[in-house]
Protein backbone atom coordinates (compact mmCIF):
# COMPACT_ATOMS: atom_id res chain seq x y z
CA UNK A 1 0.00 0.00 0.00
CA UNK A 2 1.34 3.39 -0.90
CA UNK A 3 1.59 6.25 2.15
CA UNK A 4 -0.42 9.12 2.04
CA UNK A 5 2.78 10.85 1.53
CA UNK A 6 3.52 9.19 -1.65
CA UNK A 7 0.26 9.90 -4.12
CA UNK A 8 0.02 12.09 -6.52
CA UNK A 9 -1.72 15.25 -6.04
CA UNK A 10 -4.36 14.37 -8.82
CA UNK A 11 -4.80 10.88 -7.02
CA UNK A 12 -5.12 12.38 -3.19
CA UNK A 13 -7.71 14.90 -4.37
CA UNK A 14 -10.25 12.31 -5.61
CA UNK A 15 -9.45 10.28 -2.86
CA UNK A 16 -10.27 13.18 -0.70
CA UNK A 17 -13.47 14.00 -2.97
CA UNK A 18 -14.98 10.39 -3.40
CA UNK A 19 -15.03 7.93 -0.37
CA UNK A 20 -14.30 4.54 -1.14
CA UNK A 21 -11.75 4.62 -3.14
CA UNK A 22 -9.06 2.15 -3.58
CA UNK A 23 -5.05 2.90 -3.71
CA UNK A 24 -3.59 1.10 -6.76
CA UNK A 25 -0.62 3.02 -6.08
CA UNK A 26 1.13 6.16 -6.02
CA UNK A 27 -0.67 7.08 -9.55
CA UNK A 28 -3.70 5.17 -9.51
CA UNK A 29 -6.98 4.23 -7.65
CA UNK A 30 -9.81 2.70 -8.29
CA UNK A 31 -13.61 2.78 -6.60
CA UNK A 32 -15.28 -0.55 -7.01
CA UNK A 33 -18.81 0.51 -6.43
CA UNK A 34 -18.76 3.39 -9.28
CA UNK A 35 -16.47 1.15 -11.43
CA UNK A 36 -14.59 4.13 -12.03
CA UNK A 37 -10.75 4.32 -12.09
CA UNK A 38 -7.94 7.29 -12.36
CA UNK A 39 -4.78 6.66 -13.63
CA UNK A 40 -1.86 9.49 -13.96
CA UNK A 41 0.73 9.28 -16.46
CA UNK A 42 4.45 8.91 -15.34
CA UNK A 43 7.59 9.74 -16.88
CA UNK A 44 7.89 7.53 -19.26
CA UNK A 45 4.30 7.18 -20.16
CA UNK A 46 3.26 11.05 -20.59
CA UNK A 47 0.31 10.68 -22.98
CA UNK A 48 -2.68 8.67 -20.90
CA UNK A 49 -3.69 7.07 -24.68
CA UNK A 50 -7.54 6.58 -25.54
CA UNK A 51 -10.22 5.57 -23.43
CA UNK A 52 -11.02 2.11 -22.89
CA UNK A 53 -14.12 0.47 -25.32
CA UNK A 54 -16.95 0.82 -23.44
CA UNK A 55 -15.74 3.30 -21.18
CA UNK A 56 -16.29 6.85 -20.46
CA UNK A 57 -13.72 9.03 -19.75
CA UNK A 58 -12.87 12.28 -18.40
CA UNK A 59 -9.24 14.21 -18.53
CA UNK A 60 -7.54 16.80 -16.76
CA UNK A 61 -5.79 18.04 -20.47
CA UNK A 62 -7.25 18.87 -23.73
CA UNK A 63 -7.11 16.45 -26.36
CA UNK A 64 -7.71 13.53 -24.23
CA UNK A 65 -4.12 14.49 -22.21
CA UNK A 66 -3.11 14.04 -18.62
CA UNK A 67 -5.11 12.40 -15.73
CA UNK A 68 -7.58 10.26 -16.72
CA UNK A 69 -10.69 8.79 -14.80
CA UNK A 70 -12.95 6.19 -16.40
CA UNK A 71 -16.06 4.53 -15.61
CA UNK A 72 -17.24 0.91 -17.13
CA UNK A 73 -20.74 1.96 -16.59
CA UNK A 74 -22.76 4.20 -17.63
CA UNK A 75 -24.16 6.96 -14.87
CA UNK A 76 -23.44 10.66 -13.84
CA UNK A 77 -20.23 11.17 -11.83
CA UNK A 78 -17.96 13.08 -10.06
CA UNK A 79 -14.87 13.34 -11.61
CA UNK A 80 -12.78 14.00 -8.51
CA UNK A 81 -10.60 16.87 -10.39
CA UNK A 82 -10.24 19.71 -13.09
CA UNK A 83 -12.14 18.16 -16.54
CA UNK A 84 -10.70 19.46 -20.02
CA UNK A 85 -11.53 16.52 -22.39
CA UNK A 86 -14.25 13.72 -22.15
CA UNK A 87 -14.31 10.83 -24.37
CA UNK A 88 -17.29 8.30 -24.98
CA UNK A 89 -15.67 5.08 -25.91
CA UNK A 90 -19.08 3.35 -26.08
CA UNK A 91 -20.96 2.05 -28.96
CA UNK A 92 -24.12 3.97 -28.36
CA UNK A 93 -25.27 7.11 -26.52
CA UNK A 94 -23.45 10.26 -25.70
CA UNK A 95 -21.11 11.82 -22.53
CA UNK A 96 -22.03 15.59 -21.36
CA UNK A 97 -19.10 17.61 -18.84
CA UNK A 98 -21.72 19.82 -17.23
CA UNK A 99 -21.71 22.13 -14.33
CA UNK A 100 -23.41 22.17 -11.16
CA UNK A 101 -26.30 24.16 -12.54
CA UNK A 102 -26.47 21.34 -14.99
CA UNK A 103 -25.62 23.12 -18.57
CA UNK A 104 -23.99 21.36 -20.82
CA UNK A 105 -20.41 22.16 -21.37
CA UNK A 106 -19.68 19.42 -23.90
CA UNK A 107 -20.74 16.46 -25.93
CA UNK A 108 -18.94 13.68 -26.84
CA UNK A 109 -20.75 11.16 -29.32
CA UNK A 110 -20.59 7.41 -29.31
CA UNK A 111 -16.99 6.77 -30.36
CA UNK A 112 -15.89 10.55 -29.76
CA UNK A 113 -14.46 12.69 -27.58
CA UNK A 114 -14.38 16.73 -27.22
CA UNK A 115 -12.36 19.46 -25.36
CA UNK A 116 -14.68 21.07 -22.49
CA UNK A 117 -14.12 24.86 -20.91
CA UNK A 118 -15.65 26.18 -17.68
CA UNK A 119 -15.93 23.99 -14.24
CA UNK A 120 -16.91 20.51 -14.72
CA UNK A 121 -19.53 19.20 -11.85
CA UNK A 122 -20.28 16.01 -13.42
CA UNK A 123 -19.61 13.90 -16.09
CA UNK A 124 -23.00 12.18 -17.21
CA UNK A 125 -23.61 9.55 -19.44
CA UNK A 126 -26.62 8.80 -21.73
CA UNK A 127 -27.62 5.13 -22.90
Amino acid sequence: MTAPDDLHPDIAAALDALPGGVVIDATHAHWPELGMSIDVPTEEDKAVGSCATGNVCAFNGTGLSGTRVSWSSCGTYSPGMTVRSIANARSAGYAQARTSSGSVLATAIAGSWANVSGSVADVRCVP
